[in-house]
């Protein structure tokens, strides 16, 4: 693979919460995805910063409704050009990435619809260190230290390792094949991901212990879940804490306002 390969691009906007999803109702709208933020609605956001990414191709949506994007005229209207396509979303986000795998191949970036605060200047540097790495399958995470400084408000699921907690930044690539063995892995863990202790189980219970101590830093971690799982898996640390902040409440779409807020006014 070169530099010059396009990357596909996942945007995970199922919800099967629908209306009763806390966000949902905080903006009295129908869907999580639908709801805005900065005047724009978050999938609208997402969508854009993939778009402005000259490393980014298609686009892939994954809805549980497709009617949902008669709603937004501009996505809509990107689907008639081509560079968009809708999936339908599967019972879980790990078959619908599945499905988006099997329908485009790597290397698949692959995000959700409540990162509002994405933009290219993250998608980059991603990216890039994804391919430079050789890896089967990356992810991008950020430390708690970059975060806890800039926003010590916001609370993240933290994974602690020895060199410090990380809390995932909702990127991922899969950029080859063999990533598919990542997909059906993650398929039986999705309902233990807020639970790291799960995680690290049914990764065998060295590394269970290993985790429970911080015996490794989150390279030494990913190494070892490499070999377990038969691939090689990278994380890949970003600098902007940003990153890291998803809309999974109403506080944390009245964060992401105010730091849209702050954007706009630079």
């Amino acid at each position: 693979m070169t530099a010059a390969t396009p990357f596909s691009a996942l945007v995970l906007a199922g919800s099967r919460r629908g209306e009763g999803d806390p966000v949902a109702r905080y903006r009295s709208v129908r869907h999580k995805c639908l709801a805005t933020a900065g005047g724009l609605p978050l999938l609208v956001r997402v969508v854009r910063a993939l778009l402005a990414s000259p490393r980014i191709g298609e686009v892939l949506v994954s809805l549980d409704d497709p009617a949902l994007l008669d709603q937004l005229p501009e996505l809509a209207a990107l689907r008639d050009t081509g560079r968009l396509r809708l999936l339908t979303s599967a019972p879980s986000l790990s078959r619908s990435v599945g499905d988006a795998f099997a329908a485009s191949g790597a290397p698949l970036l692959v995000t959700t619809a409540d990162h509002a605060l994405l933009e290219p200047r993250m998608l980059e540097p991603f990216m890039a260190a994804a391919e430079a790495s050789g890896a089967d399958v990356a992810a991008g995470l950020v430390s708690a230290a970059t975060i806890t400084a800039r926003y010590p408000e916001t609370r993240r699921t933290y994974l602690r390792f020895r060199d410090d907690g990380w809390s995932g930044a909702n990127l991922f690539v899969l950029r080859t094949a063999r990533a598919a063995r990542a997909i059906a892995f993650w398929e039986g863990l999705e309902r233990d991901r807020k639970q790291p202790w799960r995680l690290a189980l049914a990764l065998g219970p060295y590394l269970l212990l290993a985790y429970l101590l911080r015996m490794w830093t989150l390279d030494q971690a990913m190494a070892q879940a490499s070999r377990r799982l038969g691939l090689e898996a990278v994380a890949v640390s970003l600098p902007f804490a940003e990153a890291a902040i998803d809309v999974d409440k109403p506080a944390d779409l009245d964060l992401v306002e105010a730091i849209l807020a702050r954007r706009a006014a630079a």
